[in-house]
């Protein structure tokens, strides 16, 4: 599993690949098997622990069958960050240019294993809960003991996956003159929904830095 990478828009700055993972939780969970690939849509929260990439943590339903899968294959992780449509329009020469998209994209490859730890399954619930709820001004908090918590706890399946190999491509036009990155940057701050005006302004930011 591997994406295609021009070196104009491969990004190894750790800063930024951690960024996106943390502003873009919500990722594609993928892992090769015998017969087709397991797929399944989960935020994940990127840890720093003793490897030298860190882990993955999330979990899934129970009665989802990816998990029972995880050993049979490698398991690759697709975070989305923002994206766009560039029109040939905004650049200085259009005639001689042709649409393309601008997007945000880090591939995150690892050996991924299940916990069957009841313990280390809360663990993984609770980390996960905080990691969404802290900014809010009445942060929720899971509150149930007993059955109630065993039979939440049983119901989902909390994964570890060590990351072994990261591939983040920010295709941004920087393959473009500064003049037509500018204008870029200026025609999507003109868009009007949230991805446009994001994909600028991670243009004009460190994006770019390889």
């Amino acid at each position: 599993m591997s994406v295609y990478l021009p070196p104009s828009f491969a990004v190894r700055d750790p800063a930024a690949i951690s960024r996106v993972l943390h502003e873009h939780p919500f990722a594609t969970l993928i892992t090769a098997t015998h017969d087709e690939p397991q797929v399944s849509h989960v935020p994940l929260l990127h840890c720093a622990d003793a490897s030298p990439l860190g882990s993955l943590i999330g979990h899934v339903a129970h009665a989802n069958p990816h998990w029972e899968r995880f050993g049979e294959g490698p398991t690759l992780a697709l975070f989305h960050g923002p994206h766009a449509y560039v029109s040939p329009s905004w650049y200085s020469d259009p005639p001689a240019m042709v649409p393309t998209w601008n997007y945000i994209v880090v591939h995150v490859r690892g050996r991924i294993e299940a916990v069957n730890n009841r313990d280390e399954t809360l663990a993984i619930l609770s980390q996960l809960t905080e990691r969404f709820e802290s900014s809010r001004a009445k942060p929720w908090r899971l509150q149930l003991e007993g059955a109630r918590l065993d039979a939440l706890v049983g119901a989902i399946v909390g994964f570890h996956m060590t990351i072994e190999r990261v591939d983040a491509k920010f295709k941004l036009s920087q393959n473009r003159s500064g003049r037509d990155r500018n204008r870029v940057i200026e025609a999507l701050r003109g868009e009007g929904f949230s991805d446009a005006h994001a994909t600028a302004e991670w243009m004009t930011g460190n994006a770019q830095d390889r």
